[in-house]
């Protein structure tokens, strides 16, 4: 009988959080250190998470900062801001920092509306079937909020429909969109309930058999614009301003330094959606489709000189966010991160997400044109690598300060720089 390693756990799900932690210890050798550091990090929150996902063992915690200087639409506003990646939250802080005397970001809205497709395949002429759908469109209406009444209840619900003919490797196919205001949902259980719904009946009027029925999360319905004027003197000059507009045209014309860019717009709104307890994976692949759409990729955000010689940016994307349903109301942490915010509807913490996003950009752009991105990055980065090589207390600052006058962040120059200190303390 083969002692090898099994991923075939029969019955974990059974498994108190405890016992799933043992078994899985027992596959893999786990060392009693990394045992205790799983329970450890799961101290008061292991039900939670046993709640929330499937076969919990741990929790894994992800630092959350504040990001300063933000004024969104006139309103001073403190950010949570969660993410492991260090200076990403200083760069918002100064960014935001540096246009505050332009009175911040301005932004606008489509509002919160999300569609949910229906795929049909047959019934004959898909243009045919494209028309028959558009004639139900009352009964579709009726279908779609009997799904959802307290969502109609609180001036939401359905709003349109609309139908394409997509071309593809097997032939056309009709396409229904469903058009549902979520309000301050993020609405996918909402639209993807509806779409359920009223796929048996799409079939039964076109004669179309319905296969997928599932929210997009191309949310280019739900749209929110940021705009931001940063002054000269601010950004350190014409130079620095130009060299900026420069790295912004390579962005928006090479896909490979585009992906680099939106890359950083994503670290401020990421690090804010996962804060609120909003789903990261589903802005992220919105934001990166929106890129695309006019055939290829490009930047997420526009830049441009004003006539005072000023920089000015700006960002639209869809935002798909809530602030109930979900790890919005369940988490904790998320509940007190939205408390922090201090909004009162998905709307207006989708406004600040993309704020920072901008902001986020702006400092992206302007270490570039500048220093460069190292040396802001690693001055930060020079202390979580002390804490790696294992100094603990003033140990860290003293290290990461040598790491920092030396130039280069290495681990194996930490542990040198640790040893010594250590053996002149002894």
């Amino acid at each position: 009988m083969s002692d090898a390693p099994t991923s075939r756990l029969e019955g974990l799900h059974k498994m108190t959080p405890a016992e799933r932690l043992q078994a899985v210890a027992r596959q893999t050798n786990l060392g009693n250190e990394a045992v205790s550091d799983l329970v450890s990090a799961a101290e008061g929150r292991i039900e939670l998470a046993d709640r929330l996902v499937e076969n919990a063992i741990s929790v894994m915690s992800i630092p959350v900062g504040i990001a300063t200087n933000m004024i969104v639409d006139g309103r001073d506003v403190l950010v949570p801001m969660a993410t492991e990646e260090s200076s990403v939250i200083a760069a918002v802080c100064n960014a935001a920092k540096r246009c505050r005397g332009t009175g911040g970001f301005v932004t606008s809205s489509s509002g919160p509306v999300m569609a949910a497709q229906v795929q049909l395949l047959g019934g004959g002429d898909p243009n045919n079937v494209r028309l028959k759908v558009y004639e139900r469109i009352n009964e579709i209406r009726a279908i779609c909020d009997e799904v959802d009444p307290l969502l109609v209840k609180v001036g939401g619900g359905f709003r349109d429909v609309d139908v394409r003919v997509v071309d593809t490797a097997e032939g056309p196919m009709t396409i229904v969109h469903i058009i549902v205001d979520t309000r301050d949902a993020m609405g996918a259980n909402a639209v993807n309930s509806m779409a359920e719904a009223l796929a048996p009946k799409l079939s039964e009027w076109t004669g179309a058999r319905s296969l997928l029925r599932i929210l997009t999360n191309l949310a280019d319905r739900r749209v929110v614009r940021a705009r931001a004027v940063w002054p000269l003197e601010e950004i350190g000059g014409q130079e620095v301003r130009d060299n900026m507009l420069s790295a912004y045209h390579f962005a928006d014309a090479d896909p490979y330094r585009a992906a680099t860019h939106n890359k950083g717009i994503m670290n401020g709104v990421s690090a804010v959606v996962l804060a609120t307890g909003n789903d990261t994976r589903a802005i992220e692949a919105g934001a990166h489709a929106f890129a695309s759409r006019d055939g290829r990729y490009r930047s997420m955000s526009r830049w441009e000189r004003d006539p005072a010689g000023n920089l000015v940016g700006s960002l639209e994307m869809p935002m798909a966010v809530g602030l109930v349903g979900g790890a919005t109301k369940v988490h904790p942490t998320a509940r007190a991160n939205l408390a922090v915010l201090g909004v009162s509807s998905a709307d207006e913490l989708a406004r600040i997400i993309v704020s920072i996003g901008l902001a986020q950009n702006f400092a992206a752009m302007r270490a570039l044109a500048t220093t460069g991105i190292q040396k802001g990055h690693m001055a930060l980065h020079a202390q979580n690598v002390a804490l790696v090589v294992g100094a603990v207390g003033d140990e860290v600052d003293k290290v990461a300060s040598e790491l920092k006058a030396l130039g280069k962040v290495r681990q194996d120059l930490a542990e040198e720089i640790l040893a010594r200190i250590r053996a002149d303390n002894s």
